[in-house]
């Protein structure tokens, strides 16, 4: 008897074309109408030059909004300062988790900050997604499966320049600035394991320094003594901007390579002197607006638009914009992907489970993938070089 109703019942349900409503999940921060969420960058301090990132970001969500949000969900980012200090990240996160709710925090700027909430966020289970770090740590689901990096590793990078000189350069005599800290030190490995059993004969001399010294004038004298014809400028803006200045009045003319977050052609070449960074090479993996061969580029012209009617006061020479642009179309892809279920589990799992995006304003080729046993988004970069008022693609 029992039996007979409740398949009566089901027979019921499919004729009347009913269909049980999918349950919403939801986490901390989120609503019907909206999904806030934290993040800390250095909009004051020694690296205040990548506060522009947070700013594009939350122009991009503003821009979102006006569209009328992610399934009808406005985005709300507290995104608040900390300094580049890694104290006061800790300070502001737990702010945004504790007293803010916050659904999870996302795109936080720098090794050092991020190094300081890791833990405490993969404790409380909160998505710590897409953070603008390079290091190889943001890459460890298996320890830290709620932390998530963005762009490609900071050992790959430098393993790429590493490999170029080897090819190019063979018998280079190479110098290295790096900052004292785990950003800097995963910059030297990865230079280090490019050049393979070569690294002890090609690299002369190595100088770090502080982020909180006032400048590197000594280092880049020290390493210019050293005899080095190839220069490894591995700082953060405003020692790289110091650094390529330095190097230039001092007489010493090596091939100089950057780190690709220190490449900024408004904030951090023209400061240290456009005509003093002819030559200098980094790597890219987003397009450059000032290149002309993206004039007519569809995807160059609509940034070009975003920018001037939702972030006019950023400046459209500066990559650091288009790379707050993609950081946040990469999240909305991930929250269109976790539809009514905004669990901060399904938010990771959408996370974790990107093949072949491919974003506007990534180079040509270049995707974006990620696995639950690869947080790796982005894993190809191309080298450019500057030519005295954008950077080309060495092709």
């Amino acid at each position: 008897m029992r039996f007979s109703i409740i398949a009566l019942a089901a027979i019921a349900l499919v004729l009347s074309g009913a269909a049980p409503a999918a349950e919403k999940k939801y986490a901390a921060g989120v609503s019907d109408t909206e999904i806030k969420i934290g993040q800390t960058m250095p909009y004051s301090g020694p690296a205040s030059a990548y506060g522009t990132l947070g700013k594009s970001e939350l122009a991009y969500f503003r821009m979102i909004n006006e569209q009328g949000g992610i399934n009808g969900r406005k985005i709300t980012l507290l995104s608040l300062d900390d300094g580049y200090v890694p104290a006061k990240t800790l300070e502001q996160t737990r702010k945004l988790v504790e007293q803010e709710q916050v659904a999870f925090i996302f795109g936080n700027l720098g090794t050092p900050p991020n190094t300081a909430i890791h833990k405490y966020l993969n404790a409380q289970k909160v998505p710590h997604l897409f953070i603008a770090a390079g290091g190889s740590m943001w890459n460890d689901p298996e320890h830290f499966p709620w932390t998530m990096g963005w762009q490609p590793s900071l050992r790959t990078e430098a393993a790429t320049y590493g490999r170029y000189i080897l090819a190019t350069k063979p018998n280079a005599k190479i110098a290295v600035l790096y900052q004292n800290d785990d950003f800097g030190k995963d910059l030297l490995q990865g230079l280090k394991e490019g050049l393979g059993d070569r690294a002890k004969a090609m690299i002369v001399q190595e100088a770090s320094y502080e982020v909180t010294d006032a400048t590197v004038d000594s280092q880049v004298a020290s390493l210019q003594g050293a005899g080095a014809d190839t220069f490894f400028n591995f700082a953060s803006p405003k020692f790289t901007a110091q650094a390529i200045r330095k190097s230039y009045d001092i007489g010493w003319k090596p091939l100089q390579i950057l780190h690709l977050g220190s490449a900024s052609v408004s904030s951090i070449l023209q400061p240290a002197g456009l005509d003093k960074s002819v030559g200098l090479i980094t790597s890219a993996f987003l397009k450059d607006a000032t290149d002309p061969r993206w004039a007519n580029d569809p995807a160059t012209k609509d940034w070009l638009a975003f920018m001037a009617k939702y972030y006019p006061e950023g400046s459209t020479a500066d990559n650091l914009n288009v790379g707050g642009y993609s950081f946040a179309q990469t999240l909305v892809y991930v929250l269109k992907q976790c539809g009514d279920d905004l669990s901060r589990e399904n938010i990771m799992k959408q996370a974790a489970s990107i093949h072949g995006l491919s974003l506007p304003m990534l180079l040509p080729g270049i995707t974006i993938n990620t696995a639950p046993n690869d947080y790796r988004p982005i894993r190809e970069l191309k080298l450019v070089r500057f030519n005295g008022k954008n950077w080309e693609l060495m092709e």
